[in-house]
This record gives structure tokens, sequence and C-alpha cells, in this order.
């Protein structure tokens, strides 16, 4: 028995030793997930292969024989109307709606990310990587190079970021239980929700819900503007697969150049 009190004694002490050397970071992540690593594809079924590449095949609609008919023209239609008559889709007040059709038939034109300003929250959508310390989560994207560092220590928004105007907001992170709940607010007007002309005000309220199940990272938001919505809106949430490969990497985003917008002639899009 004494020996046994020794023995836990001495393994006691020794627990205690190695958590007080070891990193604040690690001390404070254990009994949370870990969301670091690289995160691919948003559609369902997505699987990397041994060496980190995902296969993704789609099929269109043909043209009608005769017609002149380019590779993808009708993907790119299909998929326009497929979103438009989504069940999901942001309720706006009875105002509102001549300014989301307006926007949405001349996107070509008003779209703001069409003119190379940033996509902003939510549009940009989940993470291409993340990297998570004890006291921040860093979300990497491809598009754009873009970057957010989001505390996660339980901090409150910051006085003087909450109130500026940007295309991303002042972000903080909190837990609600394995789920990583981000509440963002202080954006500019200047974006879009989505591409259909689903505009917002600078009040927009974004909450961002992360969590992990296995190799798949969920991403979901919500958007609150209480000033145009009838009621917050859930967007649609987006599966990704962690890709095995330790050297996997983003690749550079090209800039994007404003040069084309003056001679489009067409209003699809999709």
């Amino acid at each position: 028995m004494d020996r046994l009190v020794r023995t836990n004694t001495r393994i006691a002490i020794a627990t205690a030793a190695a958590l007080w050397l070891m990193p604040a970071d690690a001390v404070m992540q254990q009994g949370k997930p870990d969301f670091s690593g690289l995160w691919v594809g948003s559609a369902t079924g997505l699987v990397p292969d041994q060496q980190g590449n995902v296969t993704f095949l789609q099929q269109a609609r043909p043209c009608h024989p005769g017609q002149e008919c380019k590779p993808g023209i009708n993907f790119e239609r299909d998929s326009g109307v497929r979103q438009r008559m989504s069940p999901n889709l942001p309720l706006y007040k009875a105002e509102f709606w001549d300014k989301v059709q307006d926007l949405d038939v001349n996107g070509n034109f008003k779209d703001p990310e069409i003119k190379c300003y940033p996509p902003g929250l939510p549009r940009i959508g989940a993470p291409s990587k993340i990297v998570q310390t004890a006291n921040e989560i860093i979300f990497l994207y491809q598009t754009h190079n873009t970057f957010r560092v989001i505390p996660i220590d339980g901090r409150a928004h910051d006085p003087i970021r909450s109130q500026d105007l940007t295309y991303y907001g002042d972000s903080v992170g909190t837990w609600d239980g394995d789920t990583l709940v981000i509440d963002s607010v202080g954006f500019t007007d200047e974006s879009w929700l989505a591409w259909p002309g689903y505009f917002h005000t600078n009040n927009m309220r974004i909450v961002e819900r992360v969590r992990r199940e296995g190799n798949a990272l969920i991403w979901q938001a919500t958007v609150h503007d209480p000033e145009v919505l009838m009621e917050p809106w859930t967007m649609n949430p987006v599966r990704r697969t962690l890709n095995p490969d330790p050297k996997a990497m983003l690749v550079e985003d090209l800039p994007c150049e404003d040069r084309d917008a003056e001679h489009i002639a067409t209003r699809e899009r999709g």
C-alpha cells in the first residue's frame, strides 16, 4: 500500500510538472477539437486520394442539335436557375425586393466582386485552411489570399474595431461544447451576402458555427440584419474534408484585375 501511494504521488508530481512545462496552448486546448489543417471540397462525398488530390466531376445539360454552344454554357445557365430557386433564400422585407431584383438582373455591372472588391463575410464561405492556438484561430482563404485572426479566449468585441466598416468585421469566438461559435459585427455595406443581389446593411451581424466530425469540417453561418431581412437567414451548411497530405498547401490566388467589366454584353450569370 505504501509503495502504491508513493507511485501515485510520483505520477501526480510528474504530471503537474509536465503541465507546468507544457506550452500554454497545449494545456488550454485540452478537451476542445483541433480544427487545424487544410480543408478541401464543398460537396458531399469528396474524399482525397492517398496523395491528397480530389476529383470532382459534373455533368451539364447538352445543347440542342444545331445550337452553337460552347462547353459550360448550359451548366452556368442551369446553375443560376437552381440557385435562384433554392428553398433556402434570405427573406427580404417587401419594400426591398425591387432592389434585390435590380441588383440581380444587373449583377454583371453592379456586383462588387465583379469589380474586384473582397467577397466579404459570409459570401467568402468556409475557410480553406485553419491554424489554431489556445487564444486565437486563424482562417485562411484561397480566395483573394484572405485571412482572419479570431480571438477565442473569451474576450468581448473590441470597442473600436467593432465600429469600423470592414468586409470581414470584428470577430470573436466562444465555445458551445465542441462547436466554435464566431460572432462578427462592424461591416461595410459594400459587399453582398451572395451573388443574386443579396445586399445587407452595415448593421449586419454574422454568427458562424464550426464543428468537426472526424475528418470532416462543418461550417454554417447565420445572417442577422433586421433592417432589411424579415428573419435571420441561416445558410446551408458547408462540409469540407481534411487533406491528409502533411505537405499540402494553398495555391496563391492571382490578382484580380477589373478590366473586362466595360466589355460585358450579357446579363447571364450562374
